[in-house]
């Protein structure tokens, strides 16, 4: 089989590297699985660089989530043929062993789509749902909303009825929310809470930040008193800077969220009702992420090159054993 290994921290085009091994034997209780596809998140960007929240041991083989087919069963729980949401590690190989215990099982779908449940879905619906209980027309501030996760809170909280006011840093990213359904799009500033309470008139509920820095202090001031703030990102790379006024006079709450806690330390049962609801919205045609290109593994160097440009208008894919 072959599998994407780094050997030392850094830069992922210089540091990936594509290797050929022999495949594992199965010990009771495991499950051989053929990886269909796995994107290429920043997250693994994030990991693969030294930079994020688990740093793994040396050398180790890229990739946090991904679909595939149970190819061969040693025990109970789990058919061969199966389709199953990746373990959360090592998903950027041709094959994969896991726990039979562990793996959530998915029904046949479009494999684009299930194969980006496991992380950015999932965030997206943990974080309208694990924090503060929403009811239709309520009011919801989300930054970075032109990010992955920003785009599924957006598609979840239209299909709830829930309003979002979705915040950006480019002029250019404002039509494209517009288009996709979110109910006022803003650019951020200085002057943010100003431009929501214009907009809106309304006061929000829930604050959802991925930027953290000074953005961080601004969705606090749009928030209502005993308003929540989630951090669950910090895509300016700056601490969040929130001041103390909303925090001792409006007794405003600020949370932090990452998904790794959730995925080894919820039950197998419930992580397959979220994912089923996840798979039943893509069914349905409420979750959708758009696909720019697939690569090959032979192709690691230059997809993940492509995947950190940015400005693209889709999802980059491996497909490890072919489209």
């Amino acid at each position: 089989m072959k599998q994407v290994l780094y050997r030392n921290f850094g830069n992922p085009p210089e540091v990936l590297e594509v290797i050929e091994s022999d495949t594992f034997v199965l010990a009771a209780g495991q499950a051989r699985i053929k990886v269909l596809r796995a994107p290429i998140n920043p997250s693994d960007v994030a990991q693969i660089a030294g930079q994020y929240g688990v740093k793994p041991e040396l050398p180790a083989i890229a990739g946090l989530e991904g679909l595939g087919r149970v190819v061969e069963v040693n025990g109970n729980g789990i058919e061969e043929g199966q389709l199953v949401l990746l373990p959360s590690v090592g998903t950027w190989a041709t094959e994969m062993i896991g726990a039979i215990d562990q793996l959530v099982p998915l029904p046949e779908g479009d494999l684009d789509q299930l194969s980006m449940l496991r992380v950015n879905p999932a965030t997206a619906y943990l974080l309208l749902t694990e924090f503060v209980e929403l009811n239709p027309g309520d009011w919801v501030i989300l930054s970075a909303a032109n990010s992955g996760v920003g785009s599924y809170i957006v598609q979840l909280a239209k299909a709830r009825g829930i309003n979002l006011v979705c915040v950006v840093r480019r002029e250019s990213a404002v039509a494209d929310l517009k288009q996709a359904g979110a109910n006022v799009v803003l650019v951020d500033g200085a002057d943010l809470a100003e431009q929501v309470r214009e907009a809106t008139g309304k006061e929000m509920k829930l604050a959802l930040d991925a930027v953290a820095g000074d953005t961080a202090g601004r969705l606090a001031e749009t928030l209502e008193d005993a308003g929540t703030l989630v951090l669950y990102g910090g895509m300016s790379a700056k601490p969040a800077s929130i001041g103390i006024d909303p925090i001792l006079f409006r007794d405003v709450r600020v949370r932090g969220f990452w998904l790794l806690p959730w995925i080894l330390e919820t039950s197998k049962e419930e992580q397959t009702k979220v994912y089923g609801e996840l798979t039943m919205a893509v069914a349905a045609g409420i979750l959708h992420a758009p696909i720019e290109r697939q690569f090959s593994l032979d192709e690691i160097t230059e997809a993940v090159t492509y995947a950190m440009a940015g400005e693209r208008s889709g999802k980059v894919l491996l497909a490890p054993n072919g489209a």
